[in-house]
Parts: C-alpha cells; structure tokens; sequence
C-alpha cells in the first residue's frame, strides 16, 4: 500500500470526526454501507475514486481526500515514430475484422508485401483529382457521412474508411496547387482527428494518441490554429478517461490559445473543467465552467464551409459537462437533475451521445442511491450500447456495475445484472 493511500484512512476519520457525522451518517450521504466504510478508516479497504469524491463533497474537503485516494495513470503513450518512408498497412479480413498499422517501407518490403496480390493507385490520378475542387466537396461530404455513422454504429465500422480518406486527402495535397493544398490538408486533418476518437472507442488509446498526433501535424502544415489547438483538447480527453486529472488540466489549458475561435477556447475551458472536478476542485472547476458557457454562448464559428469541432448533436453541451463535472465532485443528485432534463433533448439519432450520457445518467442515480431508477434508465440503454461498442462508455457502465453490486439483493438488480455483466464482456 502507498504512503498515499495509507493516509487515507485517517484522514477521513478526522475530517469525519471534525464535521461531527457519525460513521453511520456519513454512509448514509454518500451511499456506501456503515462497515465498507469502517474498513476505509482502518486501511482494510481502499477508497476507490468514486468514494473518495463523494466524501470530499460530504466534508467539505476541497479535493485534498481525492488527491490522497487517487492513483495516477501514466500519460498516453504515442506509437513509435517512423521515419520518412512511412507506409500505413490496412488489414482487412473477409468477417469484417481489421487492422491499422503504419510501418516502415523497408520492413513492408521485407516481408514480400510488394509481391501481394493487390491494388495499385498511382501518384498521375492523385494529382489528377488534386485540381479538381469537385474532389474536396465529395471527400467533406464523405466526411460529413463518416461522423452520422460513427453515431449509430461500431468504431470498426467506421475506421477503414476514415484512415483510406486521411491517406488519400494527403496524397492529394502533396501533389496540390498553392489554391487547394490548405483545404485538401485541413480535411486530412480533420480525417485524421476523428480516426484518433475512433480508435479510444475502440479502445487502443496508443492508436488515439498516434492519430491526434496525426491530426496536428496536417493542421500545422495547413496552418490552422483551431485544429491544431482542438488535437491538445483531445489529448486531454484521452487523459480524463484514463483519470488522470494533472494531464487533462495541463493539456487542456495549453489550448487555450489567444487568436483561436471562441469554441475552441470554450471547449478547452470545458475539458480543464473536468480536469479540475477529477482532482475535486469544485471552485476551479465552477470558474471554468461559467468561462466555457460564455464562449461557447458568443461562437460564430460553424459554417457549412467547416466541420464543426467537437460534439455536434448534443444542444446543451455546457449542461451535460456541468452534470458530468457534479458527479465527479460527489454530488450525483445534483448530476442526475441536469441528466433528467438535458438526455430527452438529445436526437434519438444520436446513439452514441445518448448512450454516453445516458450510463452517466444511470450511474448518477445509482450514486445517489435511487437504484431502481438507474436500473430502469439501464435497461433502456443496453440495446444502443452494445450498438455502439464504445470502450469509453463501457468504462462508465464497469462503475455502474460496481455500484450496483453492492445492491443484489434488490430485485431490480437482480434482473438486470447478468444482463449489464454480458454487456461488459
């Protein structure tokens, strides 16, 4: 046990003891039993997370209980780089199953894949298509299509196509003239982004981070600043899922860039927000929040010109980031009231959305131990989250299982159990 986690214990006892709750009663504000929590004090059990922030909110304690309990990832690692004779390597099987690896041309040469059976594509008709603007408004549209479906079906669904534009549009841009080449690199860029969040839902974080990385290098060489900026926003939120408070506020704060457009800025300002209720900061947290909704209220930025950057089916993004913020800072009712009000607002066509902030509903009832209505609201959900194979929902629906295991004796759960544990498997 660390010297952190070792001090947990009787840090809560004092903080408990100092407020004047009894053992009993402070079970009963944070929903965990009277004898879990005894094993806490006494360093039988560990706090958890989720426990930890909520008897940060109980006592009052700014975070300082979450900084104890909580133990730090590792930051996303990136693939090994390549060198200048990159190839990328598209595997694809006849069931449906794929690969993505970028490989360095000498090794794709020495295991005879030049020898293959395949398809050429010569660099004449990529220079072709390079002149032609027709070219860029099809691949924005294919584009445009690629977001839809990643919505309402699984991220290995989506990929192939993803990675086969991004190679193409940089092909294209290579051979392009000074009017087209930004464009041409601005949507590689973009191909490359979503082909990063792709892959998180996928869960291969390495992949993620290969591809933000991508994504950044084609907007700097298209000299955008917004994309370039919006790639750290991801990088942060490939940090927030892996609990790593420290790297989401610090990468989230570098996109704060002077110059780029009010959404990226409100964006940014929305994910260090995160970042600060993962540590159980709430006044840091509150402050950035409140910034974010101002600029995001003042953006002017979507155009039929651009995609937009980030969520672009949740109406009330600022509202479903404060609840998500709640509920890390231990208090889940306040979360689930926002969810309550915020998830009908959501389209039904937007699967993937509704099953992220749908679990995030549930487990916010759950937490806030109204157990038969996260089991009602879980239930709902199962079908879409199966549809939507996301690993990144998945890890919200593990803590929805965890905290409704220490619930099996009633009979909502009983039913839906064995249902949630084969959806996690």
């Amino acid at each position: 046990m660390t010297a952190e986690l070792s001090l947990f214990g009787p840090e809560l006892r004092r903080r408990r003891q100092e407020a004047g709750l009894s053992l009993a009663r402070l079970a009963e504000q944070v929903h965990y039993s009277k004898s879990y929590l005894s094993k806490v004090e006494t360093g039988q059990k560990p706090a958890g997370a989720a426990l930890a922030r909520r008897c940060d909110a109980a006592l009052n304690a700014g975070g300082e209980l979450s900084a104890l309990a909580r133990s730090t990832r590792p930051a996303p690692v990136p693939l090994d780089p390549v060198d200048d004779g990159e190839v990328w390597v598209v595997s694809l099987a006849a069931d449906g199953a794929g690969g993505f690896r970028p490989m360095r041309r000498r090794d794709v040469l020495s295991l005879g894949a030049a020898s293959f059976l395949g398809i050429g594509f010569s660099t004449r008709a990529t220079s072709a298509a390079a002149r032609d603007e027709s070219a860029l408004l099809a691949f924005r549209a294919m584009f445009d299509q690629s977001r839809r479906l990643g919505q309402l079906t699984s991220p290995g669904a989506v990929l192939p196509s993803v990675i086969t534009m991004t190679q193409a549009l940089r092909g294209m841009a290579s051979a392009a003239g000074s009017d087209t080449r930004g464009g041409l690199l601005l949507l590689a860029g973009r191909c490359a982004e979503y082909a990063g969040w792709m892959s998180q839902e996928a869960g291969d974080d390495r992949a993620a981070g290969w591809w933000t990385d991508r994504a950044g290098e084609l907007a700097g060489a298209a000299g955008d600043g917004d994309l370039s900026a919006y790639t750290l926003i991801r990088q942060a939120e490939i940090a927030l899922y892996r609990d790593d408070a420290r790297h989401t506020i610090a990468l989230a704060r570098a996109a704060q860039r002077p110059g780029t457009l009010p959404r990226v800025r409100g964006l940014a300002a929305q994910r260090e927000a995160q970042g600060h209720a993962l540590a159980g900061d709430y006044d840091a947290c509150r402050r950035l929040l409140d910034q974010a909704a101002n600029l995001l209220a003042t953006d002017q930025s979507a155009t039929a010109a651009h995609p937009m950057l980030g969520s672009s089916t949740v109406p009330n993004l600022d509202e479903v980031i404060t609840a998500w913020c709640l509920h890390d800072l231990g208090r889940p009712q306040d979360a689930a009231t926002i969810l309550d009000r915020e998830l009908p607002r959501i389209p039904v066509s937007a699967r993937r959305a509704r099953a992220r902030f749908g679990v995030r509903q549930a487990l916010a009832h759950a937490d806030a131990g109204e157990v038969d209505q996260a089991c009602v609201l879980a239930t709902e959900l199962l079908d879409t989250v199966e549809l939507v194979d996301s690993a990144t929902i998945r890890l919200d629906l593990r803590r929805l299982a965890r905290t409704l295991a220490r619930r099996l004796r009633q009979p909502a759960v009983r039913e839906i159990y064995p249902r949630l544990t084969a959806a996690l498997h």
